[in-house]
């Protein structure tokens, strides 16, 4: 697709929020993969605030930016975990350099370590409410051009507001349900791609991609059909592997 395309099917995806079987986890999943395509960066990792303001890692385009997601939480420190507090976006930060990481070094480092050279975090807000941020991970060190920057903002403007909107049409004034589910989703999801990974003895993102291809091809929601995995129910031998 073109670039003005895959722009448009973002729109639709937050738009097609509105019914009934929203998946949260899916829908932040496909955020990623818009913004791999369309700002071309090597990774993207989405945290959202739970019910108690505590950020939690809910989506990420990779498993070695999930684990570098959970090092920003574990150590209280990152540029997700910095936006995330004060709102405001942060682009073309060199982790190289000590004097633009000098608020998180150790995430630096570890972000270094996975081979990332540049990162930038932008806020998932809504007026004065920000439910999260999302990070995006460059191998090059590569600015982001300003439109580009524009670009992300918008789809995580974006997807805030399909997240609020979602909630109020589902739950009406009690906001914290979806996310509880969400975070309940996320460790049904985690154990349903271990135990893929396990039993096919590969990594969890080919998994992942597996489960995710198998959910949308007999119209399952994700988070359903890695019940039926975690539970048994499911034979994982009609999962196609990637």
């Amino acid at each position: 697709m073109t670039r003005e395309e895959q722009l448009l099917a973002a729109m639709v995806e937050a738009v097609d929020t509105l019914v009934d079987d929203f998946d949260l986890i899916d829908f932040l999943h496909q955020l990623c993969d818009r913004c791999n395509d369309l700002l071309d960066v090597t990774a993207v990792g989405v945290m959202l605030a739970d019910p108690d303001g505590r950020l939690q890692v809910i989506a990420a385009s990779d498993e070695h930016t999930r684990l570098l997601e959970l090092f920003a939480l574990q150590t209280h420190q990152g540029p997700c975990v910095e936006c995330h507090r004060n709102g405001a976006a942060r682009v073309n930060i060199d982790l190289t350099s000590s004097v633009q990481t000098a608020a998180f070094p150790r995430f630096a480092a570890r972000a270094r370590q996975a081979g990332y050279a540049t990162t930038h975090a932008l806020p998932m807000r809504l007026r004065q409410q920000t439910v999260g941020a999302m990070n995006l991970f460059d191998t090059r060190a590569q600015d982001l051009s300003a439109a580009d920057a524009r670009v992300a903002q918008a789809l995580a403007d974006v997807a805030t507001i399909a997240i609020l909107q979602q909630r109020t049409i589902t739950y009406g004034n009690v906001e914290r349900a979806q996310l509880r589910a969400a975070l309940s989703s996320r460790i049904v999801i985690e154990q349903a791609k271990g135990i893929l990974a396990e039993r096919w003895n590969t990594d969890f993102d080919t998994a992942f991609d597996a489960l995710r291809r198998h959910a949308r091809a007999h119209q399952l929601r994700l988070t359903q059909l890695c019940q039926q995995v975690t539970d048994g129910t499911l034979d994982t031998t009609t999962v196609q592997r990637p």
